[in-house]
């Protein structure tokens, strides 16, 4: 830790600056501190301080627009700016103007001095350059301002200059696709595409084609070249949503332009260099598909470069009247009378489990919008609403969304309706008995194993299988067999 510096401070609450004056008084430095933006630069120009530290809104100039100054009269200063005004943008922006780090108020004092320290022993290097900042009045792309969205403020802000790959894990709802796009539109590819792709909705014998493309006559029904996604993302960001969902063949697949950094279309024969940043995101645990045999654990390191969580609706309860207000304006925008929900009712809203996350309280609101007459909402009316969707997730016959187990020829039926819809007016390939078939035999089989560890003598019982069958089923469908030892017990 670098002791005697001079660290200049600039807050409009004197409060603040006086606990900053003791704080980092006992760390051995010296702090001087002013309320204006005015005073801060004077000290600045005379060469002042090792460090500064400032809050956002000054009473004579924003403190993000003071940091470029700073930057470019003294680029080796180390910037802290502190900021109330807690949302993606003011991290980002403090990040894209050059600051060492953006800290929400209120902050801890000890996460506060670790910062300072780092600040202090940061090589020069380390340093970020600012870059062009973006317009003002942009639309904030996540809500929010509980210390869990901080986290998650903070962790985007730090990647918007790099084309790491990110996973994003979160349950159904809580805004995973929001992040993508977050890290897409205030990053260095915004000028490029934003192109989605969520495995759970393509069929498993059409995502190869989704994701590279085909060439005319590649397949059955191919009758002209098609560009894929990796192709149609170039330049921007490829979001691949469900990646849980992802058949192993395309995973192989998949592995290798991460590991290669090109591609070949289904059929082609020449490489194409990919050009994207890839942000995956899933609701399952890839840790355990992998110990299942379902997941490629080589895979899930390429992707899990940068992991970030989403925290579920109801970790960040304090957000609910934030979100709730900016989904009735947007309804409102897009023509539904304007509402206000009435304190009891907000109070309610922030007791509920959400089981839908985000998700659910969007639907909500919008319900709300519509059928009610009524301006002001009351608590009768959420009662009411919150009543009939726990009834619908525990009666209804299509709850899989809210966490309750659908039968498996529910399951098949609603995958195959898709499979239908995703060709239109053509028919799927030939041979689609075959493969519908393989896709339940392969994880029954790899469930089998994984209970038997691998003894395959047990697993063909337990199917009621014939051992030679069962050897046969795992080499055609490729199904991974990890014998594991049984762990004795006893003394």
């Amino acid at each position: 830790m670098s002791e005697g510096t001079t660290i200049l401070v600039a807050d409009d609450d004197r409060a603040i600056r006086t606990v900053l004056h003791q704080a980092l008084g006992r760390q051995g430095h010296t702090v001087r501190s002013t309320g204006t933006a005015s005073t801060l630069w004077q000290w600045i120009q005379e060469g002042e301080g090792q460090l500064v530290i400032t809050d956002v809104v000054m009473p004579d100039e924003n403190g993000l627009d003071l940091v470029p100054r700073i930057r470019k009269l003294r680029p080796d200063l180390r910037i802290i700016v502190m900021s109330a005004q807690s949302t993606l943008l003011t991290a980002v922006r403090a990040t894209e103007r050059g600051a060492f780090e953006y800290l929400p108020k209120p902050f801890d004092l000890n996460e506060l001095i670790s910062v300072v320290n780092r600040a202090l022993s940061a090589p020069a290097a380390s340093i970020p350059r600012s870059v062009q900042p973006r317009e003002e009045g942009e639309r904030l792309p996540l809500i929010g301002r509980s210390p869990a969205m901080q986290e998650i403020y903070r962790s985007l802000a730090r990647l918007m200059a790099t084309d790491l790959t990110v996973m994003v894990t979160g349950e159904s709802g809580a805004g995973k696709e929001l992040v993508a796009r977050a890290l897409h539109d205030y990053g260095k590819r915004r000028k490029g595409p934003f192109i989605a792709l969520n495995m759970a909705a393509i069929p498993r014998e059409l995502i190869e084609s989704e994701l590279f493309g085909h060439e005319r006559g590649a397949f059955t029904g191919a009758v002209q070249r098609s560009a894929g996604k990796f192709e149609q993302a170039s330049g921007g960001t490829l979001f691949l949503d469900e990646i849980g969902d992802m058949p192993p063949e395309a995973q192989t697949r998949l592995l290798r332009v991460l590991q290669e950094g090109e591609y070949m279309t289904v059929g082609g024969r020449t490489p194409i260099k990919a050009n994207v940043r890839i942000v995956a995101a899933t609701h399952r645990d890839l840790r355990r598909l992998i110990q299942q045999g379902l997941f490629r654990e080589d895979l899930f390191y390429r992707l899990n470069v940068v992991p970030i969580r989403l925290p579920p609706l109801r970790e960040r309860l304090d957000d609910i009247p934030e979100l709730a207000n900016h989904y009735l304006q947007m309804a409102t925008a897009d023509g539904l009378p304007t509402k206000v929900l009435s304190p009891e009712a907000m109070a309610r809203l922030k007791q509920h489990r959400w089981p839908g996350n985000v998700r659910e309280l969007v639907n909500l609101v919008r319900r709300l919008s519509a059928l009610y007459s009524e301006e002001i909402i009351g608590v009768e009316t959420i009662e009411s609403e919150l009543a009939d969707a726990v009834s619908a997730i525990d009666h209804g016959p299509s709850s899989s969304e809210a966490g309750e187990d659908i039968s498996l020829a529910d399951a098949v039926d609603r995958h195959l309706q898709s499979l239908f819809a995703a060709h239109g007016d053509r028919l799927p390939p030939d041979g689609m008995y075959d493969r519908v078939i393989s896709e339940v035999e392969r994880p029954l089989l790899a469930l089998a194993l994984g209970a038997t560890r691998g003894n395959q003598l047990r697993a063909a019982r337990l199917l009621g299988l014939n051992r030679n069958t069962l050897r046969k089923k795992i080499k055609d469908l490729d199904v991974p067999v990890v014998r594991t030892p049984q762990v004795r017990r006893g003394g």
